[in-house]
């Protein structure tokens, strides 16, 4: 008896029950309270809903799912981000479908940046002095790749976007795959990996960096310094298509081209084999449009000189009245030119004589001047003057006593003739 009381009296609950009343206890005990962490998984719903984790900036492995409606994120003044630290008011309760604990939001405002995100600033930062983000140093995206290379984890669902995406646009297009961790410790090197091992195969023409969405830690690997070091020293060209549209990191910034997720990547390496061929077809069109117009015209002019043929006669005659004009002309031309010749001639020919003329009389000029000044300076007009030239008897000019000995045999040369002679005596001045 004392067995069944006992049964009676104890309190069963429900599921649905027990999840109420501890969600009554919350909000009791928890009605109005602020709590301050990093946001992370921040999603917005089509609804106006956002939906989001909190966690600890220090690290703590403690994770606070939140849920903000409507009307408190139409309140919010600022985008909210991943890694961004901010301060939450509202209240605890039980998320009842699911039997989880949620804070319910009904305001938020930034309490500064997250550490991972201002991790990320100074990376950013760090590499934007580098260089490693100036448009100059990107290569250029080849327009028809054969061979694509795509890096990214095979268990993921980025690599089936990619493959989907390029079946439907470019299915001529091969792909080659080099997986590898993309979230995780061991991610960043086995990125770097990847990407040293398709450069050093050069078996693509393009390589993209894929992964899907995530939070700001989830995608930590593509904001390592390994990974975007590997990217700007890539020789081949790459599109990096990591998250979501409003996800950015690193690696987009250091890529060649940034796509906003996985497929669009894979529609920006490859084009549309359909516009293609539409473009091709096009083309053909307008050439064979054109050959025709080419055609058309050297079919008209071949019936113009195909009727002039049929005529040989007007022809003839047409070219023989030319013939008579030049020659009429010719006529009148030729004795025309011949008199301006003649008159050219003579007139050279009357300025060519007076020309010798004068030169003929500034040479007869200067000749008489020379001689002269030659006659001037002919020593036998000095001999006519009473002078004597004397030498030793062999030519040899005597000009002073100190040349002379006595006895010795002289010639004296005078205007009319030569005379020998002996030195008798020596008297210097």
């Amino acid at each position: 008896m004392q067995y069944l009381e006992t049964q009676r009296t104890r309190l069963v609950w429900s599921v649905a029950a027990l999840l109420a009343a501890v969600s009554d206890a919350l909000q009791a005990r928890f009605a109005a309270c602020v709590v301050e962490g990093e946001l992370s998984g921040f999603t917005r719903a089509a609804s106006g809903h956002c939906y989001f984790s909190l966690k600890d900036a220090d690290g703590q492995t403690g994770l606070l799912r939140c849920a903000m409606f409507r009307r408190a994120a139409s309140l919010v003044d600022f985008n909210p981000q991943d890694g961004q630290r901010v301060e939450l008011r509202g209240r605890l309760s039980v998320y009842e479908p699911r039997g989880e604990l949620q804070f319910v939001v009904e305001g938020m405002r930034r309490a500064g940046a997250g550490a991972l995100y201002e991790q990320f600033l100074r990376l950013k930062a760090q590499m934007e002095a580098q260089g490693w983000f100036d448009a100059e140093r990107k290569r250029a995206i080849p327009g028809f790749p054969r061979r694509i290379g795509v890096i990214t984890s095979t268990a993921g669902a980025a690599l089936h976007d990619v493959l989907t995406a390029l079946a439907r646009r470019a299915p001529h297009v091969e792909v080659l795959v080099y997986p590898t961790p993309v979230q995780g410790a061991e991610a960043p090197p086995g990125i770097v990996q990847a990407l040293e091992t398709a450069n050093a195969r050069a078996e693509v023409d393009v390589l993209l960096l894929c992964r899907g969405g995530g939070s700001l830690e989830d995608l930590w690997a593509f904001n390592d310094e390994r990974v975007v070091r590997a990217v700007v020293a890539s020789d081949l060209p790459v599109i990096c298509g990591v998250g979501h549209e409003t996800d950015v990191t690193l690696a987009d910034l250091a890529a060649d081209l940034r796509a906003a997720t996985p497929t669009a990547a894979a529609e920006l390496a490859a084009p549309e084999t359909a516009a293609c061929l539409m473009h091709l077809d096009r083309l053909a069109q307008g050439l064979q449009a054109r050959t025709l117009q080419a055609l058309d015209r050297a079919a008209q002019q071949l019936d113009r000189l195909t009727l002039r043929l049929s005529r040989p006669g007007q022809w003839l005659t047409r070219q023989r009245s030319r013939l008579d004009l030049l020659a009429q002309r010719q006529a009148q031309t030729l004795p025309r030119w011949q008199a301006l010749q003649s008159q050219g001639l003579s007139h050279l020919e009357s300025r060519h004589g007076a020309a010798v003329s004068l030169q003929l009389m500034r040479h007869h000029a200067r000749l008489e001047g020379l001689a002269t000044r030659l006659a001037a300076l002919d020593p036998r007009q000095v001999l006519a003057r009473g002078y004597a030239w004397l030498d030793d008897g062999r030519g040899q000019a005597l000009t002073g006593v100190t040349q002379m000995q006595v006895g010795q045999p002289l010639r004296a040369v005078m205007a009319d003739g030569q005379a020998s002679l002996t030195v008798d005596a020596v008297r210097p001045d």
